[in-house]
C-alpha cells in the first residue's frame, strides 16, 4: 500500500465503502482471522470467539482512541430476522452492535443468547407464589 492509499484508508468513512481485507491475529484466542467467510465485505470480530477491538466511534470510522477488547456479552435479532452481537469494551464500557458473520461459531453465538436463561432474575422456587400473586391459580403443570 503506498502513502496515498494508505493516507485515504484513515479518512472519514473510508471502511463503510471500502472492503476490509485485513487478516489480523484475535487478541482473546489468539486465532488468526481471515475476512473470507464473513460473508460480507467487513470482517470485525474473530469467528471463533466472537471478540472485537474497540476502533470505531461510528462504525467504520477507526477514529477510537480506547483500542480496548469488546466482549461479546448479548446477542439480538434485528427486525427482518438477522442477529446482531452486542459488544461491551472492557477498558471503557462502550456497548456497540455487529452484524452476525456466516462463519461465527454457532455454539458461542448460543451461549450467549441461553445465558439470561440460566441465570434468572429471581429464584425459580418462587414462580408458583408469584404466579398467584398475579392472580393465577399458582399450579405448576
Amino acid at each position: 500500500m503506498n502513502r496515498e492509499n494508505k493516507r485515504r484508508s484513515f479518512e472519514k468513512g473510508y471502511y463503510k465503502n471500502h472492503p476490509c481485507a485485513e487478516v489480523f491475529t484475535c487478541r482473546q484466542c489468539g486465532r488468526q482471522v481471515v475476512p473470507e467467510g464473513a460473508g460480507s465485505r467487513h470482517r470485525n470480530h474473530c469467528p471463533n470467539c466472537l471478540t472485537s477491538l474497540h476502533v470505531d466511534v461510528e462504525p467504520g470510522d477507526r477514529a477510537a482512541d480506547c483500542g480496548g477488547r469488546m466482549e461479546p456479552v448479548a446477542v439480538w435479532v434485528k427486525r427482518g430476522g438477522e442477529w446482531a452481537i452486542i459488544h461491551r469494551c472492557v477498558r471503557c464500557g462502550k456497548l456497540s452492535a455487529n452484524r452476525v458473520a456466516a462463519d461465527d461459531n454457532p455454539m458461542k453465538l448460543m451461549s450467549i443468547a441461553m445465558e439470561p436463561l440460566g441465570q434468572p432474575l429471581f429464584p425459580l422456587e418462587r414462580i408458583e407464589e408469584m404466579t398467584r400473586l398475579m392472580g393465577g391459580d399458582g399450579r405448576m403443570n
